[in-house]
């Protein structure tokens, strides 16, 4: 290793990028980690950390109204989105502070540069300087795709673009139906603006299950989000000071601004992966073995731009797995099975391994049991919404394989459920633990009747 400027070279100061670099050090690694534009990735610049702040803030405007249910006279308030974006601007300031303090303080070298691959061992940064290593890892992560060129789509902003904008605005369109579409609507309708969600298929969040789906899309029209299936923005025309959104089906609709969140690619355009013959999975991702390792033996990918499970909690494990793997003598593969995540949508969606569609793919039996009720808070706020509750059981183990909520505080509620999930929680597990009351997690462990018995065999 002593014939290389370093033992491991990281491209890409994301949350795995960072996590990777730090353990290596740790174990006595000499790393340099290079980052084209600010420490921290998606997930603490562009991503889930502020859109978390944005989506605390949109749920503000329900607890107003509902204060006055519980005797709260509150006067008329009043929003500033500029005030909002400007202390999100700060908390993230912060953050990427103690992310640069982090890797100081484990001995990584950070260059504030493009890096890019000149041979397996050479990369070139954007000074030209080059570095050789004998390990390189890839974590440079996804950035948002827009779709197909379009009439008018120099006038669409992504994901990156909404978190600095200069004034809320009062009509959108948001084109998708995934997470950080529906998430947007959710924040932008909550905030005050007049929310139409676009999506090409007969439902938002494809691959969650069907009564989540259908729960949480009723939810939002409650909320007076205007959610459109079937199609596509076909075109965007600039109109004096609006827009004209026109969809597939040659409809228009008015709009301040359009957002498309279609998906995210992975981001691995001018790394020159070409010239190493690297091979890409047929989803677009850098193709990695359970250790993360590529194609080209000394190089390592982990995160987004792998496309495995896009997620941040995934690439740190991703990243740390990989340390110990490489440099702490502990191969250690990442189980992507039973990875509990959530949708900060309003209400929330938290969900843990199998939909139903999945489990009668593959297993004899599945009992569904579910349940929606009233929250508790509702029934003085007079606020009009359900939550949502259902449980998979494997019927032949009595096994819990998936667990599907939508409520308030889902996302808390499903860390907690993915711990039992993955333990191989039974649901006589669930049904023998105590019930705290009154509370929603409650209905959880007190779900006796099955809605459904699934027998693959009866079927067939």
């Amino acid at each position: 290793m002593a014939d290389h400027d370093v033992d491991l070279f990281v491209i890409g100061a994301g949350s795995g990028g960072v996590r990777a670099a730090r353990i290596a050090s740790s174990y006595g690694a000499r790393v340099m980690i290079a980052e084209e534009f600010r420490v921290g990735g998606t997930c603490v610049i562009r991503g889930c950390v502020p859109k978390k702040l944005l989506v605390y803030a949109s749920r503000f405007s329900d607890e107003f109204e509902d204060a006055a249910g519980y005797g709260w006279t509150v006067g008329e308030p009043e929003f500033h989105w500029p005030a909002l974006i400007a202390n999100k601007d700060r908390e993230i300031a912060r953050l990427e502070a103690a992310y640069m303090s982090t890797l100081e303080r484990f001995n990584v070298a950070l260059i504030k540069s493009r890096a890019a691959f000149e041979d397996a061992h050479t990369v070139r940064l954007a000074s030209g300087a080059r570095v050789s290593a004998e390990t390189v890892l890839i974590s440079t992560g996804a950035w948002p795709h827009l779709g197909p060129k379009i009439p008018g789509l120099e006038h669409v902003i992504s994901s990156n673009e909404a978190f600095h904008l200069p004034e809320l605005p009062k009509r959108i369109v948001i084109q998708g139906g995934g997470y950080i579409a529906v998430e947007f609507a959710c924040i932008f309708a909550g905030l005050g603006s007049e929310v139409t969600l676009v999506y090409r298929g007969e439902n938002i969040l494809r691959g969650f299950d069907d009564d989540v789906r259908e729960h949480l899309r009723n939810e939002m029209r409650g909320r007076g989000i205007t959610v459109t299936c079937g199609h596509t923005v076909a075109a965007v025309e600039k109109s004096d000071d609006e827009f004209v959104v026109r969809l597939s089906d040659n409809s228009a609709i008015k709009a301040d601004k359009a957002m498309f969140a279609i998906g995210r690619r992975p981001n691995v355009m001018g790394l020159g992966l070409e010239s190493l013959h690297m091979k890409i999975h047929e989803h677009g991702g850098i193709d990695v073995d359970e250790y993360s390792r590529t194609s080209v033996p000394n190089i390592y990918a982990v995160g987004d731009v792998t496309n495995r499970v896009n997620l941040t909690p995934v690439a740190i494990r991703e990243g740390h797995a990989f340390a110990d793997t490489v440099y702490g003598g502990k191969p250690t593969p990442v189980d992507h099975t039973n990875v509990p995540t959530a949708v900060f949508s309003e209400p929330e969606v938290g969900v843990v391994g199998l939909t139903e569609h999945q489990a009668r793919e593959r297993l004899a039996i599945v009992d569904v049991y579910k349940t929606s009720f009233r929250p508790m808070k509702a029934t003085l706020s007079g606020r009009n919404t359900r939550s949502f509750m259902k449980l998979l059981v494997d019927g032949v183990t009595d096994r819990v394989v998936g667990c599907h909520i939508v409520g308030p505080d889902a996302g808390e509620l499903i860390q907690v459920i993915g711990i039992a999930v993955r333990m191989g929680a039974t649901k006589a597990d669930f049904d023998a633990t105590m019930a705290v009351h009154p509370t929603a997690a409650e209905e959880l462990v007190t779900m006796r009747e099955k809605a459904m018995r699934y027998s693959r065999a009866a079927a067939e």
